[in-house]
């Protein structure tokens, strides 16, 4: 069983490292506390790797990868929403939620989601057929957490460091980068479609960041035009 803790926790951790989940936890982590992400992330992870190790040792079964990343895709796009709609309501004194009644299950909906046919599920289902099932569990939670861990560092310190209204724009154009991944590319099959919808997406975010700079630097600017003291 120590042996699948350590291989499972190992590949886990690596396979996470760089992948999707490690940006949405960081997109989490950018509105609130980082121990209900924590919380959220914790609880998906042993769904999703109890829902591999159950697929992989008892089973032996696959999932329909197309449901899923539709279902997920409509996730994302719903929380892009929401993200939205929360950021305009004008209330930016803390974005950061307390209460996990709602951020929790929305934290693990996604996940869930977003890593079931994902390429972590697929391994642990492969270690799960050849290990003790238990000890692959446990690493592979372990691992997971561990990986996104790292993720909700950065997004605390983000969340420092940049502004408010801009941390809740840049969630809510995260979500929509995700849902519209998610939709092309893995429920639709057409990889340059969503390079192409994503790339889209990020440019013109970065376009409306640029004017909304220059508008706010020609605002706070001086006025030429104001006369100067009279001799």
């Amino acid at each position: 069983m120590l042996t699948a803790v350590v291989i499972s926790l190992v590949v886990v951790f690596v396979a996470e490292l760089g992948d999707k989940s490690q940006l949405i936890t960081m997109t989490y982590a950018l509105r609130h506390r980082w121990w209900v992400v924590l919380t959220g992330v914790g609880i998906a992870a042993m769904l999703v790797h109890g829902l591999s190790v159950a697929i992989g040792h008892f089973l032996g079964l696959t999932l329909p990868e197309r449901p899923i990343a539709f279902a997920a895709a409509v996730a994302f796009l719903l929380f892009a929403v929401w993200t939205w709609r929360s950021g305009a309501s004008g209330d930016h004194g803390d974005i950061r939620i307390a209460e996990p009644r709602l951020v929790v299950p929305a934290i693990v909906s996604s996940f869930v989601l977003a890593e079931l046919g994902d390429k972590t599920m697929l391994a642990t289902v492969a270690l799960a057929s050849d290990h003790n099932w238990a000890g692959v569990w446990v690493g592979a939670t372990i691992g997971m957490v561990a990986a996104d861990g790292v993720a909700i560092a950065a997004g605390a310190y983000l969340h420092r460091r940049l502004p408010v209204r801009f941390l809740h724009n840049l969630a809510s154009v995260l979500f929509l980068a995700f849902g519209v991944w998610i939709l092309f590319d893995t429920a639709l099959g057409m990889r340059w479609a969503a390079v192409t919808a994503t790339a889209s997406v990020a440019l013109i975010f970065a376009a409306a960041l640029t004017i909304g700079v220059i508008r706010r630097r020609s605002a706070s600017a001086p006025d030429a035009s104001t006369p100067t003291a009279k001799l």
